[in-house]
């Protein structure tokens, strides 16, 4: 079965179709093109030593060789473990030590950090020109053969890849996916979309997150159609791309759609290839939905989360504004349920924590028991998102118990905030939330009590946090108070703080 080479296959079938469009090189990838360089990155690795379970990173805005290593890793039963390249070097370095990749393949303005945060028996290569010292991920690509590889023998339960996501202890954990996970997410997406080998859709959402990767780019690839690709989001050369390729379905946040929406050219820009917007991270607004309908577009509300799918839940456009809120039903090969605290189910409308089982589910977090038993309960998933379901079977998430909140579709959470700014010397304590935004979905918020004889401001904790964080994870805004109330057990109670300080901001979040 070819589980874990997909790629062979649709060379041999269509090899000079277009498998991979390099949108920022105008550069096109046939299937053909792509097995090549893919048998090439397999011989590569395994003259360096890279066999089942070594782990094979990427630190890079979006690339072509994230591609290349994804499914050379796969045929060597390798891990693929693609990093934040927005980490602050303090975060990369913690990764890339909990990590221990064998082989880590770098952009060239990350080479620095890289080198310096790697643990010594990491091998660095640099893609485009590296710096002095640093060997060419592309010249060791080329002196390999391209012969064809044979994929080592794999089974759906062959854990191939590790995704890195922040936990409430703001410790980062990696969620390890399974060539199944990927298998069915491809199959649930393809049966509640309609995916065929004639789609297409643009990647601009990064590769390290299992948006970029699986919410459309790998189900396409399974169906050996055709993924564009850009290293970042740019509204206008989008919507150029859309009407130059007449591309097929458009994948977003709510921010990235509504940016596109305020772009000049999105009224005057040919969108009528386009079948479907699929929407995620969160809701999207009902405005939002009509100002695309406008255009003769419609959105498709889903629903997931690295360690389950990601696409787990779909609305179909038909009920994008009669159940607009809700997240729609579990895709076919997934179960989904709505528990109390003790495990039991919930009546319908009634909110509890959602639990998720099914082939999509995720075996774990790589070399974390604690953190995998925790997340199991008895063979459910448990996401730690508060929802509910109603009597036509249609899910709404009604909030986050783990307390986490969604900026410009990345997850943030208050835990690795708060840790952070627990280790300025000024700094007593800290409480951070997260608040709606027009722009970004929701942004952070942060209420920090100063120790006696320290004289800080809140730009100088914002600045404290710039070199220590990730840009997106820092706070919009930190006030400065006096104390944080508390309940009998002396915890923070965060909803005075919110409220408090929705109080002192006199109606601005800026």
């Amino acid at each position: 079965m070819r589980f874990n080479d997909w790629i062979t296959h649709h060379a041999a079938v269509h090899p000079e179709k277009p498998a991979l469009v390099l949108l920022d090189e105008e550069r096109t990838i046939t299937y053909s093109e792509l097995s090549r360089r893919v048998d090439r990155a397999s011989r590569w690795l395994g003259e360096l030593g890279v066999g089942p379970g070594d782990r094979v990173a990427v630190l890079a805005p979006n690339s072509l060789a994230h591609w290349e290593l994804y499914f050379a890793t796969a045929k060597l039963t390798a891990l693929f473990v693609p990093f934040n390249f927005r980490l602050a070097p303090e975060e990369l370095k913690t990764i890339l030590h909990l990590a221990r990749p064998k082989v880590l393949v770098v952009a060239p303005e990350l080479c620095a950090a890289a080198s310096d945060g790697a643990p010594a028996a990491t091998r660095l290569f640099g893609l485009g020109v590296p710096p002095a010292g640093i060997d060419s991920y592309e010249a060791a690509l080329m002196a390999a053969s391209d012969a064809p590889v044979e994929a080592l023998p794999a089974g759906l339960d062959t854990v191939h890849q590790v995704l890195y996501t922040s936990g409430t202890t703001g410790q980062p954990k990696g969620a390890m996916l399974t060539l199944g996970q990927v298998h069915w997410n491809s199959l649930n997406t393809g049966l509640a979309t309609d995916l065929t080998s004639q789609d297409s859709t643009i990647t601009y959402t990064p590769l390290f997150h299992t948006g970029g990767l699986h919410v459309l780019s790998t189900p396409l690839f399974h169906r050996g159609a055709t993924v564009f690709q850009m290293a970042a989001f740019d509204a206008e050369r989008i919507l150029a791309a859309h009407e130059r390729y007449q591309i097929t379905t458009l994948f977003g946040v709510p921010t990235t759609f509504q940016m596109l929406a305020e772009s000049p050219s999105f009224q005057r820009t040919d969108l009528s290839s386009v079948r479907f917007c699929l929407c995620g991270g969160a809701p999207c607004p009902i405005p939002l939905i009509e100002l695309y309908a406008l255009r003769g577009l419609v959105f498709r509300q889903g629903f997931g989360m690295t360690e389950v799918g990601p696409n787990c839940f779909s609305l179909p456009p038909q009920d994008a504004v009669r159940k607009a809120g809700t997240v729609g039903r579990p895709m076919l090969h997934v179960a989904a349920r709505v528990v109390d605290a003790s495990g039991a189910a919930v009546p319908p409308g009634a909110i509890g924590e959602l639990e998720l089982s099914g082939p999509v589910v995720s075996t774990g977090y790589l070399e974390n028991p604690v953190a995998t038993t925790a997340s199991r309960r008895d063979g459910w998933f448990r996401t730690g998102d508060l929802a509910s379901v109603d009597q036509e079977g249609y899910f709404r998430i009604a909030g986050r118990s783990k307390e986490m909140w969604i900026s410009g579709g990345e997850n943030v959470y208050p835990a690795e905030i708060e840790n952070a700014l627990a280790t300025h010397p000024g700094v007593s304590e800290a409480c951070c939330f997260g608040v709606p935004d027009p722009k970004w979905g929701e942004i952070g918020w942060a209420a920090v009590v100063i120790r006696a004889g320290y004289a800080v401001t809140s730009e100088t904790l914002l600045e404290f946090l710039r070199q220590r964080l990730a840009r997106y994870k820092v706070p919009r805004r930190i006030d400065l108070v006096s104390e944080l109330p508390r309940n009998a057990s002396g915890k923070v109670l965060k909803h005075y703080v919110r409220a408090l300080m929705e109080e002192r901001s006199s109606g601005g979040t800026s």
